[in-house]
């Protein structure tokens, strides 16, 4: 039976802040037709750290969309003037941000843009070449989580933006989410909190931004001499976050064109040897820290809090129901210790979510790299089966491309840039004119010619080869 409705030009997967920039950049577009679906009942961004006082890593101006567009109706500047904040916030001359306020700032934006569709659970994801359109089969959701009604929408253009989900080491999985002795991820912290303040002793495992963060809110909430803290973590230091104004263009379109075009292997091999530009502690953090722990010592001894960089939990187990017992190893000594504890907190980071699951219907038409992945343009785009393409059908990702794309893959500091790029590629009409150039550092010996994302140029088929 043929459809009797024309398909949508693009439907998102996903509501979280790359989708809901996307989503902000497409709605003044007249004439595109776009969607977007998420499971949750409303937006909420990682609501178990929105601890009191923690702040962005990324300026103000990394919000939705200022960095495309900063005439928007959807900037953060105009969400403070819609609040009447816009003086109060002058003054306080912040220019990163409190969690709690980008929070809000994002939910403000997805409560005001009709093309958002919560409570939606996708399903399933195939390609109809009798039609040439995409086909996302999803569950209306009603306010208890119950299947209220089914549904199908048809799709030029898909969107994946899923986002990531909580890390948990496998020594440590066992134990998440069993009664006795509390073992949770740190996406959790906040709804704990109280249980974890009244614990006789809690480790935290993860030497990250979280990690410090969670720590410092325990430390400052438990009493001097009886704070009963460990910190543990794998790296070798309580590393602070590379944050200098050079290095910090390695979050730049410029050094993402560099990346991308690099082999494969190299890729593979940059991307954890990066860890410090965006897996350390930022240096306000590490302050707040040191002045607590001094705090704690004024009154002539040590804080019974200890700090440990250099140890991993190799197993784990439940002493009866009240405890938990940490096998440790330190990786420079290659010692070995145990550690009884009443509360874990994994603090061990987020990882991209796995989309084969979703994308399984689609399998036959992806193009794979040497490690499975799915292939990834310059353009964001999974690189599929000329059999789909040539319908002018296309998959974009966001925020699962670090193997292609590199360590900015996750940074809101590059959202508005992603979501132009994929605006401009879908509609042929660059209503974001892309910067030619944005770092002073030069990528590479060579000097290509600077490449800005336009569907206007011609389509050339990519010998798989070279994307390797």
């Amino acid at each position: 039976m043929t459809p009797t409705t024309a398909p949508h030009d693009l439907v998102g997967i996903g509501i979280g802040p790359f989708n809901l920039s996307l989503a902000a950049l497409a709605h003044p577009l007249t004439g595109l037709d776009a969607v977007f679906y998420d499971q949750r009942p409303a937006f909420h961004w990682h609501p178990g750290l929105l601890i009191d006082g923690a702040r962005l890593q990324v300026p103000f101006l990394a919000d939705l969309v200022t960095l495309a567009d900063p005439t928007s109706d959807w900037t953060f500047l105009n969400y403070l003037r819609t609040r009447e904040r816009l003086y109060p916030f002058y003054f306080s001359e912040h220019f990163h941000i409190q969690r709690t306020e980008y929070d809000a700032y994002c939910r403000w934006v997805s409560e005001n843009l009709p093309t958002l569709r919560f409570g939606h659970q996708v399903d399933a994801v195939r390609f109809n070449p009798e039609h040439g359109v995409f086909e996302v089969d999803h569950t209306h959701l009603g306010p208890d989580g119950e299947a209220q009604a089914l549904g199908r929408a048809r799709t030029k253009n898909l969107v994946l933006g899923i986002g990531t989900e909580p890390y948990v080491p496998d020594s440590l999985k066992p134990l998440v989410g069993t009664p006795g002795a509390p073992v949770l991820h740190a996406a959790d912290y906040l709804d704990r909190r109280a249980e974890l303040l009244t614990a006789g002793h809690v480790t935290v495992v993860g030497t990250g931004q979280s990690g410090a963060e969670i720590f410092l809110d325990l430390l400052r909430h438990r009493p001097a001499g009886r704070e009963r803290l460990h910190w543990i973590g794998r790296t070798e230091a309580i590393a602070p976050m590379e944050y200098s104004k050079l290095g910090l263009e390695h979050f730049t379109p410029d050094y993402t064109r560099y990346f991308h075009a690099l082999p494969e292997n190299v890729r593979d091999r940059l991307v954890p040897a990066q860890w410090q530009l965006h897996k350390g502690v930022d240096a306000d953090t590490l302050a707040a820290l040191h002045d607590e722990l001094y705090r704690h010592s004024l009154d002539g001894g040590w804080p019974d809090a200890v700090l440990a960089p250099g140890v991993r939990v190799r197993t784990a187990g439940r002493v009866a129901t009240t405890q938990v017992e940490l096998h440790l190893e330190h990786t420079e000594q290659n010692t070995r210790s145990r550690l009884t504890t009443d509360a874990v907190v994994l603090a061990t980071g987020y990882r991209e979510r796995p989309l084969d699951h979703l994308l399984a219907g689609l399998d036959p038409y992806l193009r794979r790299d040497n490690a499975n992945r799915p292939r990834i343009d310059e353009r964001f785009r999974i690189l599929l089966d000329p059999t789909v393409t040539t319908a002018g059908c296309h998959l974009y990702v966001q925020n699962a491309e670090t193997h292609t794309h590199g360590v900015g893959a996750p940074d809101l500091g590059l959202a508005a840039w992603r979501s132009a790029t994929i605006l401009n590629t879908l509609t042929g009409t660059d209503p974001y004119p892309l910067p030619r150039r944005t770092a002073f550092t030069t990528f590479g010996l060579e000097q290509p010619r600077p490449r800005i994302p336009s569907a206007r140029e011609a389509t050339v088929l990519i010998p798989l080869a070279d994307t390797l």
